[in-house]
């Protein structure tokens, strides 16, 4: 977390733990929102949520997929929080992919967002999605996006595919960003996405990459937001994990992206 990011966190932070439970003002979004997380960042994940409950467009629900282990070390403040939109679910895998995974088992025919678990949400980040999809209702919609780069027939390492800051774009590689909060329409990703032997040999780490490769194979463009809300805010004491640094530090995710595209036969460029 930047310095600059502190004075915007914490007041975020004050905001959200002042206001109430659940926007009880806010439209209804048609919507699934599904997220999961780990035990390092258990004790701030009250404030992601309250995000979600903040927001203009509430979702039909939101879902939040954790480790058995976990069962009986939630806190109070996280509990409290549990109701007709919120629900806490349990199963025995660990890895990223099931914050969209589960849901897409359990919810084949709705839209689901998937959001990240340390950071907390402008209150119109789902209606700028849902919005969005009501315009292009089959294409995936993302608030944040990369662009994967290809020159001179050689993938360049991730650090090198560079955000995207046009509006309403849509091209072959662009990489919806899962931390700023993506948005899939039912039916829009392929049979194998759920397979975990595959995703687990293939891309074990890296999730967004995962969902885009399965995009493709589904032939289903991805889109950024028509009015992007501003980035998601930090949390503070959120502890990371290992991912950033095996996947952009190490470029863990530009090895994973080829074994991705060798399997299945996909331009690493994303041009067929």
């Amino acid at each position: 977390m930047k310095l600059e990011e502190y004075p915007r966190s914490i007041a975020q932070c004050l905001k959200l733990n002042f206001r109430p439970r659940i926007n009880h003002d806010g439209k209804r979004a048609p919507c699934v929102v599904s997220l999961t997380s780990i035990d390092s960042r258990i004790k701030t994940l009250h404030l992601v949520i309250k995000s979600l409950l903040a927001q203009s467009y509430l979702p039909r629900i939101i879902i939040l997929w954790l480790h058995h282990d976990l069962e009986n070390q939630l806190p109070k403040n996280l509990l409290r929080l549990e109701g007709d939109i919120f629900q806490i679910r349990f199963r025995s895998q660990f890895s990223s992919h099931r914050k969209l995974v589960f849901s897409l088992k359990e919810f084949s025919n709705e839209i689901i967002v998937t959001c990240d678990d340390d950071v907390m949400y402008d209150k119109n980040w789902l209606r700028s999605l849902y919005d969005s999809h009501l315009k292009f209702p089959s294409d995936i919609i993302a608030q944040e996006c990369r662009e994967i780069i290809v020159k001179k027939s050689k993938l360049l390492p991730y650090t090198e595919w560079p955000y995207i800051e046009s509006e309403n774009i849509t091209l072959p590689n662009l990489l919806p960003i899962g931390y700023g909060g993506v948005l899939y329409p039912a039916g829009a990703m392929h049979p194998d996405t759920i397979k975990e032997e595959l995703y687990m040999q293939l891309a074990p780490k890296a999730d967004d990459l995962w969902f885009k490769a399965m995009s493709l194979m589904n032939g289903v463009k991805v889109r950024r937001a028509f009015s992007p809300v501003k980035k998601p805010i930090p949390i503070i004491g959120a502890k990371g994990n290992s991912l950033a640094k095996s996947n952009i530090v190490q470029d863990g995710n530009r090895s994973q992206w080829l074994a991705i595209c060798n399997h299945y036969q996909i331009n690493p460029g994303c041009h067929y």
